[in-house]
């Protein structure tokens, strides 16, 4: 039986094989896996496991301490990209010594995650070079978390992101925990628009301060020829908010809207390519080093 999941752009097979387990067919013919390399279904937040309450104490303490004024901060104090001088490749090396504690389906070094992302997009997209190097670089803000860049807490590095200024939708994970953040009680904050206007694009609105803010503020600052859809892609890939449960759509423009196609078609990848499946790195570098060189300076300033 072949059931035909139908999305913009995205098209999506679903087969169950002589009744045994399904299996996710994305476009290009990638297979995404059944369960995570836990044994557990993907972005489960209640399976029970050895992570499971570091992640649900991760989502408290993330829920009560990132608020309008923490994010005001944090991307005035970041955004001067006054830290470090590298390269995107540089970078990516640095991730080897870095792991996610808020994510339930991976304990790899996160450049494991990052050539696991991208080469499932490239097998699926062979001509889409910009969402290549995309996969590739998506969580490179997660530097936040290495003494150079400030060594923040995993709270203010990782985790699903969610905007702030206006009300916490309850489809954002643990939710409940906001009721501990004093934004949750403040009239201009807790409202369907908040400090914002209708359709007023994504771009003017903070979100929970992260790895993905940061990795947009990086690419932008240094002018990379990536497409709009690419920086979008880095900035929102953790809204799990909206682009799984639909909500803040009220927040949004014309281009967010047909941006948010790209990001679909990224976050099945992103999430589902997470295994233990290794990578060649050596095998694999030269090719995302000459996407590296089309898209972005030598060295960045981050």
């Amino acid at each position: 039986m072949t059931i035909l999941i139908h999305q913009p752009d995205v098209v999506a097979e679903v087969e169950e094989k002589n009744g045994a387990e399904e299996e996710l067919v994305l476009d290009g013919g990638f297979v995404v896996p059944n369960i995570n390399s836990f044994g557990q279904t993907f972005r489960d937040y209640e399976a029970e496991g050895d992570r499971q309450p570091g992640v649900e104490n991760f989502y408290k303490t993330n829920h009560i301490h990132q608020t309008y004024d923490f994010v005001k901060r944090m991307r005035q104090e970041y955004g001067q990209l006054n830290r470090v001088e590298m390269s995107i490749w540089e970078c990516c090396e640095l991730l080897n010594d870095v792991v996610d504690e808020s994510d339930p389906d991976l304990d790899e070094p996160q450049i494991e995650h990052l050539l696991q992302t991208a080469e499932a997009i490239r097998k699926d997209y062979p001509d889409e070079d910009w969402l290549h190097l995309t996969g590739l670089i998506h969580d490179l803000g997660k530097v936040l978390l290495l003494p150079s860049f400030g060594e923040l807490p995993q709270w203010a590095v990782v985790g699903d992101t969610y905007p702030v200024g206006c009300a916490f939708d309850e489809s954002i994970v643990h939710h409940k925990y906001f009721k501990e953040n004093p934004d949750y009680y403040n009239p201009d904050y807790n409202t369907k628009y908040g400090a914002y206007s209708p359709g007023c694009g994504l771009d003017s609105v903070m979100m929970s301060w992260g790895h993905d803010d940061y990795m947009y503020l990086v690419a932008k600052e240094n002018k990379t020829t990536l497409p709009s859809a690419a920086l979008f892609i880095i900035r929102y890939h953790s809204f799990y908010a909206l682009h799984r449960a639909e909500a803040y759509k009220h927040l949004m423009n014309e281009q967010d809207v047909e941006d948010l196609k790209w990001l679909q078609v990224f976050n099945k990848y992103d999430l589902y390519s997470k295994s233990k499946v290794r990578i060649d790195v050596e095998k694999v570098k030269p090719y995302y080093l000459s996407l590296i060189e089309k898209y972005f300076p030598a060295k960045l300033k981050w």
